[in-house]
């Protein structure tokens, strides 16, 4: 039994782990639907009839609210896990995050910016692309900032991976400026928006975020996922990579710009969501061992599993209001940050 957890068997427990967390989520919430009502109101479309009654407002609730909710929570979670993950075998430190190449605060940022400065100009635009405004401006923001500390780590034709962690940290601190000052300037429906999208939320997800988010999380994603022979490579280090025929600059190139569309869609959505990127890797990493086949798409799955419960635990705790899922989250990854710090010293 030790051996089918720790082998093939990984990967479908992974998958069952996210289906049982899906389901609770769908069943759960301010208002209750057992399991069975769930399984009917998701059998009906396909023919399958369940002897079970529910409400014509039980259907509306779970494919309108809590589907979309579910789904976007699975595509968010695998993106932040499988961005950290890369990250880690690019760094090679387990302490890596997707924050440190300055995704997450080119993002911030840019939709700060839109929030405050672009309100005005938001009031004239048509509801469907105002919905649409704060992801982009998001998306756009934190991928302007990755390709400019990729620019300034490039040094002779090579990327430097220390260059790249000091530029990152010095941009993340100059946005972090720039969100005081646009902060200190907001009005207070500005501020709760800011507050609302800086503390991460999956609330008032729809259809057409679900197929956006899937879209350019799964490109990249399976994209990252042929990366892992190379990223066990890379493990030996990039002198020994390129040796045994892996181009180290065009795989760093790709991995930190892959990471950066597949975390910065994820961002731009439900805003920040901390620690996922970090956890799930290692979690994974202590579990099955630093084989990238397995580790990626284990990663995933348990990423997508840490934000389903994550929210769960934010829509119930406070019921009927809601708590911000990054709170959920850092209160789950700043201990667990700690213990890694613990860990790598010998303190454990």
């Amino acid at each position: 039994m030790k051996s089918f957890f720790h082998g093939n068997g990984a990967l479908p427990v992974s998958v069952a782990l996210v289906l049982a967390i899906g389901l609770t989520s769908l069943s759960l919430g301010a208002v209750h639907m057992s399991l069975g009502q769930v399984g009917a109101i998701l059998g009906q479309p396909l023919g399958i009839r369940l002897p079970v009654s529910y409400e014509a407002g039980d259907a509306a609730l779970l494919w309108t609210i809590r589907m979309p909710r579910v789904l976007c929570g699975v595509f968010v979670g695998a993106g932040l896990a499988l961005g950290g993950a890369v990250l880690q075998g690019l760094f090679r430190n387990p302490l890596a995050d997707p924050t440190l190449i300055g995704v997450s605060s080119g993002a911030a940022l840019s939709s700060v910016s839109c929030l405050v400065v672009g309100d005005a100009f938001l009031r004239r635009v048509s509801p469907d692309w105002n919905l649409f405004a704060v992801p982009l401006a998001s998306f756009a923001g934190g991928f302007l900032l990755v390709s400019l500390v990729w620019r300034l780590s490039r040094q002779e034709g090579c990327t430097q991976v220390s260059t790249m962690l000091l530029a990152g940290i010095a941009l993340n601190s100059l946005c972090g400026a720039g969100i005081g000052i646009l902060t200190f300037v907001a009005n207070d429906a500005q501020l709760r928006n800011i507050t609302f999208w800086s503390l991460g939320s999956l609330g008032g997800m729809t259809w057409s975020m679900v197929g956006i988010l899937g879209i350019f999380t799964l490109v990249p994603a399976l994209y990252l996922l042929r990366q892992a022979r190379a990223l066990n490579v890379l493990l030996l280090g990039e002198a020994e990579a390129g040796h045994l025929g892996i181009d180290v600059e065009s795989l760093k190139r790709r991995i930190v710009l892959s990471a950066a569309l597949i975390v910065g869609v994820a961002v731009s959505f439900v805003g920040i969501i901390g620690f996922v990127g970090l956890v799930a890797p290692h979690l994974v990493r202590l579990w099955l061992g630093p084989d990238y086949r397995r580790l990626l798409p284990c990663a995933a799955l348990i990423g997508a599993a840490l934000i389903g419960a994550a929210d769960l635990v934010a829509r119930l705790v406070v019921v009927p209001a809601e708590l911000p899922i990054g709170v959920v989250t850092a209160l789950l990854g700043a201990p667990f940050f700690l213990w890694i710090l613990r860990r790598e010293r010998g303190g454990l």
